[in-house]
Protein backbone atom coordinates (compact mmCIF):
# COMPACT_ATOMS: atom_id res chain seq x y z
CA UNK A 1 0.00 0.00 0.00
CA UNK A 2 1.29 3.47 -0.89
CA UNK A 3 2.35 5.20 2.37
CA UNK A 4 2.23 8.77 1.03
CA UNK A 5 -1.43 9.72 0.68
CA UNK A 6 -2.36 12.64 -1.58
CA UNK A 7 -4.50 15.31 0.03
CA UNK A 8 -5.47 18.66 -1.48
CA UNK A 9 -8.30 20.95 -0.59
CA UNK A 10 -9.58 23.38 -3.24
CA UNK A 11 -6.99 26.13 -3.68
CA UNK A 12 -4.66 24.70 -1.05
CA UNK A 13 -1.16 23.19 -1.43
CA UNK A 14 -0.92 19.66 -2.79
CA UNK A 15 0.34 17.38 0.00
CA UNK A 16 1.39 13.73 0.26
CA UNK A 17 1.18 12.82 3.93
CA UNK A 18 2.39 9.85 5.96
CA UNK A 19 -1.09 9.16 7.28
CA UNK A 20 -0.23 5.91 9.08
CA UNK A 21 2.54 7.56 11.06
CA UNK A 22 0.45 10.60 11.94
CA UNK A 23 -2.32 8.33 13.21
CA UNK A 24 0.07 6.10 15.16
CA UNK A 25 2.39 8.71 16.70
CA UNK A 26 0.50 11.43 18.53
CA UNK A 27 1.62 14.93 17.60
CA UNK A 28 3.76 13.92 14.61
CA UNK A 29 3.45 15.65 11.26
CA UNK A 30 5.27 14.30 8.19
CA UNK A 31 4.86 14.48 4.45
CA UNK A 32 5.93 15.77 1.06
CA UNK A 33 4.60 18.52 -1.16
CA UNK A 34 3.46 18.27 -4.76
CA UNK A 35 3.92 21.04 -7.31
CA UNK A 36 0.37 22.45 -7.22
CA UNK A 37 -1.54 24.88 -5.05
CA UNK A 38 0.91 27.77 -4.79
CA UNK A 39 1.49 31.20 -6.32
CA UNK A 40 4.71 30.81 -8.36
CA UNK A 41 4.64 31.36 -12.13
CA UNK A 42 6.09 29.18 -14.88
CA UNK A 43 8.45 27.41 -15.02
CA UNK A 44 8.06 27.12 -11.23
CA UNK A 45 4.32 26.74 -11.23
CA UNK A 46 2.97 26.72 -8.73
CA UNK A 47 4.12 25.43 -5.34
CA UNK A 48 7.87 26.01 -5.60
CA UNK A 49 9.45 25.98 -2.12
CA UNK A 50 13.08 26.62 -3.19
CA UNK A 51 14.66 30.06 -2.82
CA UNK A 52 17.66 29.06 -4.96
CA UNK A 53 16.02 28.48 -8.37
CA UNK A 54 15.55 32.09 -9.62
CA UNK A 55 11.89 32.19 -8.67
CA UNK A 56 10.47 35.38 -7.14
CA UNK A 57 11.52 35.17 -3.47
CA UNK A 58 8.24 36.73 -2.34
CA UNK A 59 6.31 33.98 -4.12
CA UNK A 60 8.48 31.28 -2.50
CA UNK A 61 7.96 32.71 0.98
CA UNK A 62 4.22 32.88 0.34
CA UNK A 63 4.26 29.25 -0.77
CA UNK A 64 6.08 28.31 2.42
CA UNK A 65 3.49 30.23 4.44
CA UNK A 66 0.67 28.42 2.64
CA UNK A 67 2.31 25.06 3.36
CA UNK A 68 2.77 25.90 7.03
CA UNK A 69 -0.84 27.02 7.29
CA UNK A 70 -2.08 23.79 5.68
CA UNK A 71 0.07 21.65 8.01
CA UNK A 72 -1.16 23.67 10.99
CA UNK A 73 2.18 24.88 12.33
CA UNK A 74 3.18 28.56 11.87
CA UNK A 75 6.07 29.30 9.52
CA UNK A 76 8.16 30.76 12.33
CA UNK A 77 8.36 27.25 13.84
CA UNK A 78 9.80 25.69 10.67
CA UNK A 79 13.44 25.32 9.65
CA UNK A 80 15.05 24.91 6.21
CA UNK A 81 18.60 23.91 5.25
CA UNK A 82 20.98 24.57 2.35
CA UNK A 83 21.68 21.04 1.11
CA UNK A 84 24.94 20.18 -0.68
CA UNK A 85 24.62 16.45 -1.48
CA UNK A 86 26.73 15.52 1.53
CA UNK A 87 26.16 13.60 4.75
CA UNK A 88 26.50 16.19 7.53
CA UNK A 89 23.79 16.02 10.22
CA UNK A 90 22.34 19.10 11.93
CA UNK A 91 20.79 18.84 15.40
CA UNK A 92 17.79 21.18 15.52
CA UNK A 93 16.21 22.65 18.65
CA UNK A 94 13.43 25.10 19.47
CA UNK A 95 15.82 28.04 19.77
CA UNK A 96 16.46 27.70 16.01
CA UNK A 97 12.81 28.00 15.00
CA UNK A 98 12.41 29.97 11.79
CA UNK A 99 15.92 29.32 10.46
CA UNK A 100 16.01 29.49 6.67
CA UNK A 101 12.30 30.12 6.21
CA UNK A 102 12.60 33.65 4.81
CA UNK A 103 16.10 33.66 3.33
CA UNK A 104 18.82 31.28 2.14
CA UNK A 105 21.47 33.10 4.16
CA UNK A 106 19.74 32.21 7.43
CA UNK A 107 19.31 28.50 6.57
CA UNK A 108 21.45 25.71 8.05
CA UNK A 109 24.46 25.70 5.74
CA UNK A 110 25.95 22.61 4.06
CA UNK A 111 23.68 20.13 5.87
CA UNK A 112 21.81 17.20 4.34
CA UNK A 113 20.23 15.63 7.42
CA UNK A 114 18.35 17.10 10.35
CA UNK A 115 17.34 15.57 13.69
CA UNK A 116 15.39 16.85 16.68
CA UNK A 117 13.81 15.70 19.90
CA UNK A 118 12.18 19.07 20.59
CA UNK A 119 8.45 19.59 20.35
CA UNK A 120 6.82 22.34 18.33
CA UNK A 121 9.35 22.53 15.52
CA UNK A 122 9.27 21.28 11.92
CA UNK A 123 12.35 20.35 9.85
CA UNK A 124 12.10 20.79 6.08
CA UNK A 125 14.33 19.85 3.16
CA UNK A 126 14.08 20.61 -0.56
CA UNK A 127 13.83 18.00 -3.32
CA UNK A 128 13.36 17.61 -7.08
CA UNK A 129 14.32 13.94 -7.73
CA UNK A 130 16.62 13.18 -4.77
CA UNK A 131 15.31 10.80 -2.12
CA UNK A 132 13.69 12.13 1.07
CA UNK A 133 14.37 9.86 4.05
CA UNK A 134 12.20 10.09 7.18
CA UNK A 135 12.93 8.72 10.64
CA UNK A 136 10.83 8.65 13.80
CA UNK A 137 11.66 7.27 17.25
CA UNK A 138 8.38 7.12 19.19
CA UNK A 139 10.18 6.03 22.38
CA UNK A 140 12.45 9.10 22.61
CA UNK A 141 9.99 11.23 20.60
CA UNK A 142 12.76 12.11 18.18
CA UNK A 143 12.59 12.62 14.44
CA UNK A 144 14.97 12.90 11.51
CA UNK A 145 14.95 13.92 7.86
CA UNK A 146 17.68 13.32 5.28
CA UNK A 147 18.33 14.29 1.65
CA UNK A 148 19.84 11.49 -0.44
CA UNK A 149 20.79 12.05 -4.05
CA UNK A 150 23.28 9.59 -5.49
CA UNK A 151 26.13 11.31 -3.62
CA UNK A 152 24.35 11.29 -0.26
CA UNK A 153 23.29 7.72 -0.88
CA UNK A 154 26.82 6.43 -1.47
CA UNK A 155 27.99 8.49 1.51
CA UNK A 156 25.38 6.53 3.49
CA UNK A 157 23.58 9.58 4.86
CA UNK A 158 20.78 7.27 6.07
CA UNK A 159 23.22 5.40 8.31
CA UNK A 160 24.73 8.68 9.50
CA UNK A 161 21.31 9.97 10.50
CA UNK A 162 20.56 6.84 12.53
CA UNK A 163 23.97 7.07 14.21
CA UNK A 164 23.41 10.74 15.06
CA UNK A 165 20.00 10.00 16.62
CA UNK A 166 21.60 7.23 18.68
CA UNK A 167 24.45 9.43 19.84
CA UNK A 168 22.35 12.51 20.56
CA UNK A 169 19.05 11.11 21.83
CA UNK A 170 19.88 7.55 22.87
CA UNK A 171 17.76 6.11 20.06
CA UNK A 172 17.81 2.33 19.69
CA UNK A 173 17.71 1.67 15.90
CA UNK A 174 15.24 -1.17 16.55
CA UNK A 175 12.78 1.43 17.87
CA UNK A 176 12.99 3.48 14.69
CA UNK A 177 10.42 3.70 11.94
CA UNK A 178 11.61 4.95 8.53
CA UNK A 179 10.05 6.05 5.27
CA UNK A 180 11.40 6.66 1.77
CA UNK A 181 9.52 9.37 -0.07
CA UNK A 182 8.69 10.43 -3.65
CA UNK A 183 11.84 10.62 -5.79
CA UNK A 184 13.19 9.59 -9.16
CA UNK A 185 12.88 5.85 -9.82
CA UNK A 186 15.03 3.51 -11.92
CA UNK A 187 12.47 3.94 -14.70
CA UNK A 188 13.67 7.54 -15.14
CA UNK A 189 17.19 7.57 -13.71
CA UNK A 190 20.12 6.55 -15.89
CA UNK A 191 23.71 6.97 -14.73
CA UNK A 192 27.16 6.09 -16.06
CA UNK A 193 30.04 3.85 -14.97
CA UNK A 194 31.55 6.59 -12.81
CA UNK A 195 28.54 6.66 -10.50
CA UNK A 196 28.07 2.89 -10.52
CA UNK A 197 31.70 2.45 -9.46
CA UNK A 198 30.97 4.56 -6.38
CA UNK A 199 27.76 2.64 -5.70
CA UNK A 200 29.85 -0.52 -5.67
CA UNK A 201 32.81 0.75 -3.66
CA UNK A 202 31.19 3.18 -1.20
CA UNK A 203 27.61 2.00 -0.81
CA UNK A 204 28.69 -1.64 -1.16
CA UNK A 205 25.87 -2.50 -3.55
CA UNK A 206 26.22 -4.71 -6.64
CA UNK A 207 23.75 -5.55 -9.40
CA UNK A 208 20.00 -5.98 -9.11
CA UNK A 209 17.85 -4.79 -7.41
CA UNK A 210 20.17 -1.79 -6.93
CA UNK A 211 20.99 -1.16 -10.60
CA UNK A 212 20.63 -2.82 -13.98
CA UNK A 213 22.04 -2.20 -17.48
CA UNK A 214 20.22 0.38 -19.62
CA UNK A 215 19.79 0.14 -23.38
CA UNK A 216 22.84 2.32 -24.06
CA UNK A 217 26.23 0.75 -23.40
CA UNK A 218 27.89 2.07 -20.25
CA UNK A 219 24.59 3.30 -18.80
CA UNK A 220 22.63 1.87 -15.86
CA UNK A 221 19.21 2.32 -14.29
CA UNK A 222 19.85 3.20 -10.66
CA UNK A 223 17.39 2.43 -7.86
CA UNK A 224 18.25 4.93 -5.13
CA UNK A 225 15.18 4.03 -3.08
CA UNK A 226 16.17 0.38 -2.73
CA UNK A 227 19.80 1.21 -1.94
CA UNK A 228 18.67 3.52 0.85
CA UNK A 229 16.26 0.90 2.17
CA UNK A 230 19.10 -1.62 2.45
CA UNK A 231 21.36 0.92 4.15
CA UNK A 232 18.59 1.59 6.69
CA UNK A 233 18.38 -2.15 7.41
CA UNK A 234 22.16 -2.34 7.78
CA UNK A 235 21.93 0.56 10.25
CA UNK A 236 19.63 -1.55 12.45
CA UNK A 237 16.12 -0.52 11.40
CA UNK A 238 13.77 -3.49 11.17
CA UNK A 239 12.65 -4.17 7.57
CA UNK A 240 8.96 -4.26 8.50
CA UNK A 241 9.28 -0.73 9.90
CA UNK A 242 10.43 0.82 6.62
CA UNK A 243 7.79 2.34 4.32
CA UNK A 244 8.75 2.95 0.68
CA UNK A 245 6.77 4.95 -1.85
CA UNK A 246 6.03 3.83 -5.39
CA UNK A 247 5.82 7.44 -6.60
CA UNK A 248 8.42 8.58 -9.14
CA UNK A 249 9.01 12.30 -9.61
CA UNK A 250 10.26 11.77 -13.17
CA UNK A 251 7.08 9.96 -14.24
CA UNK A 252 4.59 12.37 -12.70
CA UNK A 253 5.31 15.91 -13.89
CA UNK A 254 1.69 16.90 -13.34
CA UNK A 255 2.24 16.36 -9.61
CA UNK A 256 5.99 16.78 -8.98
CA UNK A 257 8.97 18.87 -10.06
CA UNK A 258 11.80 16.86 -11.65
CA UNK A 259 15.26 18.36 -12.12
CA UNK A 260 16.18 15.62 -14.57
CA UNK A 261 12.98 15.48 -16.63
CA UNK A 262 12.72 19.29 -16.82
CA UNK A 263 16.40 19.88 -17.65
CA UNK A 264 17.14 21.70 -14.42
CA UNK A 265 14.64 24.51 -14.99
CA UNK A 266 12.06 23.71 -12.36
CA UNK A 267 10.98 24.20 -8.76
CA UNK A 268 11.51 22.27 -5.56
CA UNK A 269 9.21 20.24 -3.33
CA UNK A 270 9.60 20.14 0.43
CA UNK A 271 9.76 17.10 2.70
CA UNK A 272 8.89 17.86 6.30
CA UNK A 273 8.73 16.15 9.67
CA UNK A 274 8.29 17.40 13.22
CA UNK A 275 6.37 17.22 16.45
CA UNK A 276 3.47 19.54 17.10
CA UNK A 277 3.55 21.33 20.43
CA UNK A 278 1.80 19.19 23.01
CA UNK A 279 -1.03 20.94 24.86
CA UNK A 280 -0.21 22.23 28.31
CA UNK A 281 -1.73 20.11 31.05
CA UNK A 282 -3.56 22.23 33.62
Amino acid sequence: MEPFIRKQRDGAPELYVLDAWMNAFQGLTAGFTGRNGGVSRAPYHTLNLGLHVDDDPAAVVENRRLLAEEVGIPLDRWTYGEQVHGCEVQVVDRTQSGRGTLSREDAFQAKDAFITADQGIVMAGLFADCVPLYFVDPVKRAAGLAHAGWKGTVLRVAEGTVRAMTDRFGTDPKDLYAAIGPSVGPCCYEVDDRIIDRVRTEAGKEGEPYFSPAAEAGKYRLNLKEINRQIMIEAGILPNRIEMTTLCTGCSLSSFFSHRAENGRTGRMAAWIGWKQEPTVT
